[in-house]
């Protein structure tokens, strides 16, 4: 591989800001992309795919670079260096370059692979708490796992096509795709293509949503005509989901805490053809009580550490704070207490997350369940997915249902 100067030079001002300025990668990767509009499919595969993979790998090649925080300028060269030496790549004869030591490169990578925390790139407390929560055999399989690149899924609209159809259509576009049964609504692309700039994702023939996310609304079990809440909406990719199996019939409310999440949920709606979403704003306690025994189904998709998506968001390894994961299990806490109240007995409740530990999961069902009102809930089924057995994300989804 030939480095281009243009764009080894967008990698570095991406890893600049996030790095140094607490940028997001994948706002960086948007931000970077836009550049340049002569760039093609090569050009653009480049730039996102070293600046993730760089992000990903940032403990091991600081630590090979010999570079700290705050990093210069040159810091992210070296590192940049670092990655280039260790991928085989020739380095051109530029002033960033000179005296790379590439010996010395390969012998400290062979030398620090044999430590976990450095071979996966994780902080200390990371590995120390993943290590505590699923033991030393089950995470090292996990975090190996969360450092391969995540696969491009997309969810099909079945209110707008089928996925034979839409297998075909992609087809057309010399984008090859994949069927899993355990998936039914999924279609697994064989190699990364760039979809939204598709008609058919204009269209809205499909959401893209991981496969281990899309198992989540079929355990919720919605019929058409139901009313069903989504308690933590986002930017609405369960909605959508939830939508589709209810046939566009029935009500959803869809809630969040930030109307920014709800103004892209209206977008995907409109883009989707999904009618029957009711759009609510949690800003005091009145909206949820208001729908008190009042719903069929109620999907919590919990806030939490996200351990489970890392492979999708490789600079959370180094955001996240051991006092974060703290706090966020008393919010889970707060909203399974909270939110449970509008199931209607004999209703339905999911609680879900994209965390692999189980004090964010089973741990938190079984206090639920033992707080005076849920013990109004029975436990039926829960799912424990973790990426190195099924390939895709880590996901946790558990259902309930209210008999008193």
């Amino acid at each position: 591989m030939r480095l281009h100067r243009n764009l080894v030079f967008t990698v570095i001002d991406s890893l600049v800001a996030v790095f140094n300025e607490g940028a997001y990668a994948d706002k960086e990767v948007a931000k970077a992309l836009k550049k340049d509009t002569r760039w093609g499919a090569k050009d653009r595969k480049f730039v996102a795919e070293t600046i993730y993979e760089i992000v990903r790998w940032k403990r091991l090649y600081t630590e090979i670079a010999e570079v700290k925080e705050p990093y210069t300028r040159d810091d992210v060269w070296r590192v940049f260096a670092v990655w280039a030496v260790l991928r085989g790549i020739s380095l051109p004869d530029w002033k960033y370059f000179e005296n790379t030591p590439e010996r010395r490169i390969k012998g400290r990578f062979d030398e620090l692979s044999k430590v976990r925390k450095m071979r996966e790139s994780i902080p200390d407390w990371m590995d120390e708490l993943g290590v505590q929560e699923l033991g030393e055999e089950v995470w090292t399989k996990e975090l190996a796992a969360q450092n391969q690149q995540a696969h491009v899924v997309l969810r099909v609209n079945t209110l707008k096509t089928t996925k034979q159809k839409l297998r075909a259509q992609l087809m057309d576009l010399d984008i090859e795709t994949v069927f899993d049964d355990k998936y039914p609504d999924a279609l697994i692309l064989k190699e990364r293509a760039n979809v939204f700039m598709t008609p058919l994702f204009k269209e809205g023939l499909f959401e893209v949503q991981d496969a281990s996310s899309q198992k989540v609304v079929p355990l919720l079990d919605v019929k058409p005509g139901m009313r069903v809440v989504d308690t933590c909406a986002g930017a609405g990719g369960k909605t959508l989901h939830i939508a589709a199996k209810m046939e566009n019939k029935g009500q959803i409310i869809a809630m969040d805490l930030y109307e920014s999440k709800q103004k892209q949920l209206k977008i995907r709606a409109k883009r989707n053809s999904v009618h029957n979403v009711e759009y609510r704003i949690i800003d005091s306690t009145k909206v949820i009580k208001k729908l008190h025994d009042k719903a069929d189904r109620v999907l919590i998709d919990a806030p939490c550490s996200g351990l489970g998506v890392l492979k999708r968001n490789p600079d959370s390894k180094w955001k996240l704070q051991p006092e974060f994961i703290e706090n966020i299990k008393k919010t889970q806490q707060e909203v399974l207490e909270n939110y449970s109240k509008m199931v209607k007995v004999g209703g339905k409740l999911v609680y879900a997350t994209c965390s692999v530990l189980p004090s964010e999961n089973e741990k938190q069902i079984e206090k639920f369940l033992k707080t005076e009102f849920g013990q109004n809930f029975t436990f039926i089924k829960d799912e424990k997915v973790l990426a190195h057995q099924s390939g895709f994300d880590g996901f946790y989804m558990c259902l309930m249902e209210r008999t008193k």
